[in-house]
């Protein structure tokens, strides 16, 4: 939503200092009132207009609500969210940010910017240097690929194989990718020769062309040169200050090797002869707000830095610049604040005489929505009306978030007869003639405005929680198959499959030449370093090994029919399992489920209890929920999302479904902790309705179980919360319609053989952050349907992960980054036995935290009350055991600290990893284990996986790596491991796959057609993706078994886009290999198990199940007997000269058509 025109019309009529020096004081800015007179102070004002708040949170929430006033640009100044003189730096995204506000802030004509008072007290870059290193790129440039290059070396730009964020480039033949900073996305440029021939932006993700643009800006990639002259400035200036030690981790070594080490932002003035301020950038005429007492805000910070300085200055190879170097003093600050007009704004009332007044706002009485009531908005109804009496041309403004929560409020404001008019602003709604309006907009709480008269009045003052909008980047749907079975990232030694050959060793690309042709090969070792060479055109036939350890996968000795023997059996079991799976499926599709009627009404009045907006991703899990429901059949659904990515909700829907039908509904879960943690927020959620929620679990007496169960029997409970316990046979339903299943991979078999059991009985939604990989694989074969959440909410980073040995300094330094930005402490120990002494160890090493026990051998209520008062900051370092691993929300703990984290597994890793991050900070996650040394393979693959994988929605991946790691013995049970040990697990499951789909179809497949051979096409033709086409190994290896998987023409068409679109135009050697995959896929239509053509002609041989129609087989010989002929029962030859490349591809499409038009008509 934005305000009022561009000119200087405005709502409201408050004083405005305009002169230097000149102070006007404004207080009674309640709620979204402060925003509202920001909003119109700026854009009164005529020139840019800076706002100093307290801290990042305020600047955050600022950001949003002031944008919704005005359609100036308002943007947030962003701090780097590191400690003073952290050995941190900040995130790339931050840096960029900044470079491009601190670029475009000279020449700025207007707009507002909000800055934390700490980051406006920060020393920045002089304002020459931005303007000296930024270069302008045109379409049409006399400019050499070489000198780009150079230039974004120069820069600071890094290289990479594909670019993904800010300050990365990548060259690829006549191509230069690169992702300016402060910019959205990446840019591909295109040379010709010593000219720019094109320029066009493209997605990190998919690295496909989004749209042709005429320029670049190219500004440097950090707030520090890093040239060669200036390490060597830098260099004299250490040198000045402080002893030059030569040990290589030294400060003073890395950067002399052009290695910027973290945190070197807090060095950066040795880069420069001197500093600047932001005030140095701002424009002149700036008009300056403040919010509140900052003073007391400074002198805290400025307090802490001190200390900071006094702490960490004693390191030798870290010496620090004094804090004068780094920020303003604050007398400093205050006199550029009186060179500035200056507007101070406060929330509460203030004494008013010259230059103090109060603004005419007052704030809203309370109108909250009363669900449990008839009528759910009589308090609102009845002060319309009694505003409308005294107030007859005042105005209403509704303001919701999104266009979701604008649906929610019309439907509950429909009830008491009121339709507000939707208009786009603020300044619309009040110059329509209507009484009762509406827009979109982010504010927290409303505010009643005096003269002119109106009321605006937020979504939260109606509905109660604050909607919090999720502001994500769109991301494509994740395709499951693709993540598990391409070939990108595999590396020289890691065991492959193939499907005619067996398992074997990858050891590289290799381009050979063989009667004058240059192809290129991938070369597998087999057993006794036998070597087979695979060309590129057959990679469909590859797949990775992950039937287990990659140490002890059996390699198979070529020639040999042990690979035989291996597919055979793994086939023949396949086809039991396959045919068991659809019996559990056919018993699903068979028992009539309940049909679920959904009341529309009564659903909404639920939906908009929910305090956030949906993502699309949670959006669809829960359509597909709910429809579900409503069908005759039982639902069977995995929901997969990451840890509070809002799996919870989907759950909530579906209870709600449930019990508005009269059904019981159990949620089932792993944990004491969460199943009291679940209790509550099920009770929160359905207080305002005649719902009875009850939890089993320890922290109920054995006398309130006995209750329990009783109502529960006689239909008294509509929802049961509790651990395997509500498996027992001694529980009884009146009439159970939902089993709710949270993280099932956490229960043991014979649990789920209880959940098992009830599959065809009633509704089963399966919750799971990590999808482990038998679960995953039910819902890949086919016999569960599967729900992705990928997106994560809003304003959530992703998690830093680092893995460290174990040291005090480490320990010390990540409780302190978080104790003092007010945050909340994990400290993982999972041995009870010691873990009092590792919490007194703690105390002493951290006087500043206040720290206390949880583990799972205490008593429930002494545990219930430690988790209680960790909730409520009464501690801020929690020593735990594993027990949080599902255990409660604490969305103020954003550090988590795993002592021998090499003992963990990976799925463990990351759902204990999710107990932070549950808000818009940084969270950080630190491993701790012993000596490099001491660690085993498998440990350091799980340490790698999860640091790697910092993306917010991993899990999906995860356990993808998981199942490579670990391999697949609890994939389907003991009994099928065996197999997937033999033949390694892509395979296994692709044949699954197939036998279950057509079982589906009501055929069963034989074993030949299970281990159907596939189509070889030989025209000795150079095939390839040349490495001057695409130096990168792994990218030209992904793309080869990309091609060679191909199912359709218009997935070849796709690619042929993509590699034009990325690597430039295809040189014929890729063409040919394109060719090739196309002739593949009419072979495959016509049953063809080979073509070969040379100079002198060739074959086609068939499958003996081939539906060529024999009379035309027939005619086609007769035509021309010199020509073609028959060699055996399914061989065809053809003797033609073909030494024109050209003409023997034009020849082979022309008969694969004539063979495709002529096949016999199905039977039925």
């Amino acid at each position: 939503m934005s305000e009022t025109s561009s000119n200087k019309t405005t709502l409201l009529t408050l004083p405005l200092p305009e002169k230097e020096g000149d102070k006007k004081h404004i207080g009674q800015l309640m709620g979204g009132a402060l925003a509202l007179t920001i909003a119109e102070l700026s854009q009164k004002h005529a020139g840019v207009t800076l706002l100093a708040v307290p801290d990042h949170q305020m600047a955050i929430k600022l950001h949003h609500e002031v944008s919704q006033f005005t359609t100036h640009s308002v943007s947030l100044f962003p701090d780097w969210e590191t400690l003073p003189y952290d050995n941190f730096s900040p995130h790339q995204d931050i840096i960029s940010d900044r470079i491009a506000q601190l670029y475009q802030l000279p020449t700025q004509q207007s707009g507002l910017i909000i800055i934390p008072i700490s980051t406006l007290l920060q020393r920045q870059s002089p304002k020459e240097y931005l303007l000296k290193t930024t270069l302008m790129v045109k379409n049409g440039d006399l400019y050499s690929l070489d000198k780009l290059r150079m230039q974004l070396e120069k820069s600071g730009y890094r290289h990479a194989d594909q670019v993904f964020g800010p300050g990365e480039y990548a060259s690829r033949g006549s191509i230069i990718d690169l992702f300016p900073m402060g910019c959205d996305n990446p840019y591909r440029i295109d040379f010709f020769d010593d000219e720019i021939d094109s320029i066009r932006t493209f997605d990190a993700e998919t690295q496909r062309t989004i749209e042709d643009i005429n320029e670049i800006r190219l500004l440097p990639a950090h707030e520090f040169p890093t040239t060669e002259s200036a390490i060597e400035d830098f260099r004299i200036r250490w040198r000045q200050r402080f002893e030059a030690r030569r040990e290589p981790e030294s400060v003073y070594m890395q950067v002399s090797k052009g290695i910027w080490p973290a945190g070197i932002e807090y060095w950066q003035p040795l880069f420069f002869e001197h500093t600047d301020t932001l005030f140095d950038y701002l424009p002149d005429n700036t008009l300056l707000l403040t919010l509140g007492d900052l003073e007391a805000t400074i002198d805290h910070f400025l307090t802490d830095v001190d200390y900071r300085y006094d702490q960490r200055r004693v390191d030798p190879l870290r010496p620090l610049l004094e804090p004068n170097e780094l920020w303003l003093k604050k007398d400093e600050l205050f006199g550029y604040f009186k060179s500035m007009p200056q507007g101070l704004l406060s929330i509460d009332p203030i004494q008013e005489k010259a230059g103090r007044v109060n603004a005419p706002f007052s704030p809203l009485p309370n109108l909250h929505a009363q669900h449990q009531l008839k009528e759910p908005l009589s308090e609102l109804r009845q002060y319309l009306e009694q505003y409308a009496v005294e107030n007859p041309i005042g105005k209403i403004v509704f303001s919701v978030e999104s266009e979701g929560r604008r649906e929610a409020l019309n439907e509950l404001l429909s009830h008491i007869k009121i339709r507000p008019k939707e208009f786009d602003s603020l300044g619309q709604a009040l110059q329509s003639k209507d009484k009762y309006t509406l827009v979109l907009g982010s504010t927290e709480h409303g505010f009643i405005h005096h003269g002119p008269d109106f009321v605006f009045i937020c979504e939260s003052d109606v509905l109660g929680d604050r909607v919090i909008q999720r502001r994500r980047k769109d991301k494509k749907a994740v395709n499951s198959d693709t993540i598990i079975r391409h070939l990108a990232e595999l590396k020289p030694g890691q065991p492959v499959v193939h499907l005619d050959h067996g398992i074997g060793r990858y050891i590289g690309l290799q381009t050979l030449e063989a009667g004058g042709l240059t192809t290129e090969y991938v070369t597998l070792e087999y057993l006794n370093n036998a070597k087979l060479y695979v060309p590129v055109s057959s990679l469909n036939l590859i797949s990775r090994y992950s039937g287990g350890a990659e140490d002890t996968a059996p390699l198979h000795k070529l020639g040999s029919d042990a690979w035989n023997r291996a597919r055979q059996k793994a086939a023949e079991k396949v086809r039991d399992v396959a045919a068991e799976l659809l019996d559990v499926y056919a018993k699903r599709e068979v028992k009539k489920g309940f049909k679920f009627i959904h009341d529309r009404e009564q659903y909404v009045n639920f939906k908009s209890t929910f305090p956030f907006e949906e993502t699309d991703d949670q959006s669809t899990a829960i359509n597909a929920v709910l429809s579900d429901m409503c069908q005759a059949k039982a639902m069977d659904r995995l929901v997969c999302g990451d840890v509070g990515f809002g799996k919870t909700e989907v759950a909530m829907r579906a209870t709600f479904l449930a019990v508005d039908n009269s059904k019981q509904v159990a949620v089932l879960v792993p944990t004491t902790l969460l199943a009291q943690q679940h209790f509550e927020n099920f009770r929160d959620r359905f207080a305002n309705l005649p719902i009875r929620v009850e939890v089993l679990s320890r922290f109920k007496s054995a006398k309130e179980q006995k209750q329990i169960l009783i109502d529960l029997a006689e239909g008294k409970v509509d929802i049961i919360i509790g651990t395997h316990k509500l498996l027992q046979d001694d529980i009884k339903f009146r009439d159970l319609g939902l089993l709710v299943v949270d993280e099932e991979h956490r229960f043991g078999v014979r649990q789920k053989e209880k959940m098992k059991a009830m599959r065809a009985d009633v509704d089963i939604l399966t919750l799971t952050a990590t999808p482990i990989p038998r679960t995953l694989n039910m819902a890949m074969s086919g016999m569960r349907d599967l729900s992705i959440i990928a997106t994560p909410p809003a304003r959530r980073l992703a998690i830093k992960t680092f893995v460290r040995q174990s040291e005090d300094s480490v320990i010390r330094e990540a409780v302190l980054r978080e104790v003092m930005r007010g945050g909340q402490v994990y400290f993982l120990h999972n041995q009870v036995e010691t873990i009092d002494k590792v919490a007194d160890d703690l105390a002493k090493l951290i006087p500043e935290a206040r720290v206390t026990t949880a583990h799972g051998q205490m008593r429930e209520r002494e545990l219930e009350s430690i988790m209680n008062d960790f909730y409520h900051q009464r501690f801020n370092l929690l020593v735990c055991t594993t027990i949080i691993e599902t255990g409660i929300d604490v969305p103020t703990a954003n550090t988590i600290i795993m002592d021998r984290a090499d003992k963990l597994g990976l799925a463990q890793l990351h759902q204990l990893r999710g107990r932070v991050g549950r808000s818009h900070h940084q969270a950080y996650a630190y491993l701790l284990t012993p000596h490099p040394k001491a660690l085993s393979k498998d440990a350091v693959k799980r340490l790698d996986a999860i640091a790697s994988l910092e993306d917010l929605g991993a899990g999906f991946t995860l356990a993808t790596h998981d199942l490579e790691i670990r391999g697949a013995g609890e994939l389907l049970g003991d009994e099928q491991s065996g197999q997937i040990q033999s033949v390694g697990f892509s395979l296994y499951m692709e044949m699954l796959e197939q036998a279950v789909n057509a079982l589906k179809e009501g055929k069963e497949l034989s074993l030949d057609e299970l281990l159907r051979e596939q189509t070889e096409v030989e025209l000795r033709l150079p095939a390839l993706l040349p490495d001057d086409y695409i130096p990168d190994i792994n990218t030209r290896l992904s793309m080869y078994k990309r091609i060679a998987s191909v199912s359709n023409e218009d997935e070849l068409t796709e690619m042929k886009v993509e590699l034009i679109d990325r690597f430039g135009t295809l040189p014929d050697a890729a063409k040919n290999l394109l060719v090739i995959s196309q002739m593949k896929l009419q072979a495959a239509r016509i049953k063809a198990k080979k073509i070969e053509a040379h100079d002198k002609g060739g074959y086609i041989e068939f499958l003996p199940t081939a539906d060529i129609n024999p009379a035309f087989l027939v005619k086609l010989l007769q035509s021309a007997p010199k020509k073609f002929a028959m060699e055996g029962p399914t061989k065809f030859k053809f003797i033609v000269p073909l030494a024109d490349r050209r003409e023997r591809v034009s020849f082979i499409n022309d008969l694969l058509t004539q063979f495709q038009q002529n096949r016999l008509p199905k039977a039925g």
